[in-house]
């Protein structure tokens, strides 16, 4: 596994020149680039180090197993031997995990789509209820969140909503989150105390380069009107509301939370872009469908991935069997218990592939 590590140093000083090189510094996507693969570079080595020392200091430990004869010094040669293996295992795996092959779309910016499925005005409840617990998650991350669009009701919830979060390893923690969620609860219109099963699904959809994907303007269909929404300020008086139409898709994107119309005609291609990027990606996927079935992060909408259970408090991810009976604090952004088993699954799994 570690037969070409012995050139790490020199790979890590040809990306430090580059580094330096001032022309890089005007094309900030490419620095960046070089940067992460620096990053990833800079760790390998280091981990290769220190298991390159303890691989050394195990066998100065054995040699002095067999070379001293006082048997409290054999002990200590022992005792300290074991401690070394079981960091050197440890180390293997950490190695390992590096090794695994990257998901390009990790580091990038990440669309999240929620939209209510069946259940009525329950589940147009849930869809806000999931959007604060993302957020506060977002806000945990040090990462930022912007709405793209939403559609409220006079409920108080929401049919849908669509928003950018950005910040580093967005969509490397947010990717598992795609499919459907389901709610159970006693919804406050219930005067017998019956539990309601309703549904929301969720999207998670890489933010797309204008270089990865070309959207040729001939082909999109704009539609101007006013905003609609429960009422007060978020209606406007004038037509600032936009609806593009991809004509060769029939993918339609709407946005209208901003009042200006050239603002929502941004967002709208920007969301548009990152559904198109989306439909590649699938269509490839599609033809490894076998493949991507055995790892938590296949990207199915139409997957029932979870179940929050109100009258338990019990969250329940059904890809890893997971339960856990700390709804409310999931509920207010604690997402890291869930996600976290969700990466260390898929670690494993892909981990298998390769050994």
């Amino acid at each position: 596994m570690f037969d070409k590590f012995d050139d790490l140093p020199e790979k890590l000083a040809h990306l430090e020149g580059r580094l330096s090189d001032p022309s890089l510094m005007n094309d900030q996507q490419a620095y960046r680039k070089v940067a992460r693969e620096h990053a990833h570079l800079l760790k390998l080595h280091n981990l290769y180090s220190q298991y390159q020392q303890v691989g050394i200091d195990i066998e100065n430990n054995l040699q002095l197993l067999q070379g001293d004869e006082d048997a409290e010094i054999q002990e200590l040669a022992q005792a300290e031997i074991e401690e070394l293996k079981e960091k050197e295992v440890a180390l293997q795996s950490d190695i390992r995990l590096l090794l695994l092959p990257k998901d390009p779309n990790d580091e990038r910016n990440t669309f999240l789509e929620i939209r209510a499925g069946t259940g009525g005005d329950e589940a147009a409840l849930f869809v806000g209820d999931l959007y604060r617990m993302y957020s506060r998650f977002a806000e945990s991350q040090g990462w930022k969140i912007e709405v793209m669009s939403s559609s409220p009701l006079g409920t108080g919830g929401l049919k849908d909503i669509v928003a950018l979060i950005s910040g580093e390893q967005v969509y490397s923690k947010l990717k598992y989150e795609s499919g459907t969620h389901r709610v159970q609860r006693v919804p406050e219109t219930e005067t017998q105390g019956r539990i309601h099963t309703s549904a929301v699904t969720v999207a998670i959809l890489p933010e797309a380069d204008e270089v990865e994907v070309d959207i040729k303007m001939n082909e999109l269909k704009f539609d101007v009107f006013r905003s609609s929404g429960p009422g007060g300020q978020s209606v406007n008086t004038t037509d600032s509301a936009v609806r593009v139409t991809h004509l060769p898709t029939g993918l339609v994107v709407i946005c209208q939370d901003e009042k200006s119309q050239h603002k929502n005609k941004a967002k709208a291609l920007t969301v548009l872009r990152a559904r198109l990027f989306d439909q590649v990606q699938q269509e490839h996927h599609d033809k490894i469908s076998l493949d991507r079935k055995k790892q938590v992060g296949s990207g199915d909408r139409s997957e029932r991935i979870r179940t929050y259970n109100f009258p338990q408090g019990r969250l329940t991810d059904h890809r890893i069997n997971l339960t856990l009976y700390r709804l409310d604090s999931i509920m207010d952004g604690k997402l890291d218990e869930v996600i976290d088993p969700l990466i260390h699954h898929d670690q494993a799994e892909k981990l298998k592939e390769i050994e």
